[in-house]
């Protein structure tokens, strides 16, 4: 059961003066298979590997994420569920250095059933983002993995973040998808979160053998306003191998392509100048 949501917690406010909060990017796309939990196990893994501090949240059900960092999400107390139910404190369900670098709030298929849980709460669209306030400022980047599909979860994830990013697979429909999710995040901007912006699109599964990955690219800037990363995630095999063991692919094979690329994306994430 739900405890009451105007419970006073006992978390200390880590609010700290002369230090900017934590930049919080959710990784969304309603199109599963695209590489979202892929490029949000790897570019937290990759911002870590260059010094940085990052909080990972899991916010899909699936808890790939949790587990692609080599955490067993059916053997865990605490997870985002009991956390956006108030059945625990966001310092009692942060698993701590998961890998150097990287903390995570994991996931399981129990969240499937917060939707529900949640009817008739108060302000359900700012649970997530009322959590996160007591420990922005510990962490340099927050990442976001979002269900893939457009629900509360996703509205959560979206009224919490800076900005979103989205990961395109180049394939025919990939435009498609884009323009109802740049939709979704234009509403939440207008009615939850005026703050909001689109961190920007990255290419995933990339081929370069193929005429089609080529005109995606193509299509996508020139229908684009947002930004458009230069870094291309590639098809790559030893990033598809990764998750099965437990590792990003930093630690798997930090010289495969999947490996390099992650890390020029992180690259360009960090020296961003427009956030």
């Amino acid at each position: 059961m739900r405890k009451d949501f105007g419970e006073k917690r006992f978390v200390a406010n880590t609010k700290r003066k002369g230090k900017i909060m934590g930049r919080t990017i959710a990784i969304a796309n309603q199109k599963g298979g695209v590489g979202k939990t892929t490029t949000a196990i790897n570019l937290s893994a990759s911002l870590a590997a260059k010094g940085k501090k990052v909080l990972v949240i899991d916010a899909d059900p699936q808890g790939n994420t949790t587990s692609g960092f080599g955490v067993e999400k059916n053997d865990l107390e605490n997870t985002i569920y009991e956390l956006i139910l108030s059945e625990c404190s966001i310092n009692e369900c942060i698993l701590h250095d998961v890998i150097d670098g990287v903390s995570i709030i994991p996931s399981n298929v129990n969240l499937a059933a917060a939707e529900i849980e949640l009817i008739g709460v108060d302000k359900k669209e700012y649970i997530l983002k009322n959590e996160i306030d007591w420990v922005k400022d510990k962490y340099d980047f927050i990442m976001i993995d979002c269900p893939p599909s457009l629900n509360l979860l996703t509205i959560n994830s979206m009224t919490t973040a800076d900005t979103v990013l989205v990961p395109i697979q180049c394939e025919y429909y990939a435009l498609e998808g884009l323009s109802q999710l740049i939709h979704t995040v234009n509403l939440v901007k207008e009615r939850l979160n005026p703050e909001l912006d689109m961190e920007g699109v990255v290419f995933t599964m990339y081929d370069s053998r193929t005429n089609l990955s080529m005109q995606v690219v193509e299509n996508v800037k020139n229908h684009l306003k947002q930004n458009v990363y230069n870094t291309v995630i590639p098809r790559n095999i030893r990033l598809a191998e990764a998750p099965s063991y437990g590792m990003p692919i930093h630690m798997y094979d930090p010289k495969s392509a999947g490996a390099e690329a992650y890390m020029l994306l992180a690259d360009e994430v960090i020296n961003r100048k427009d956030v």
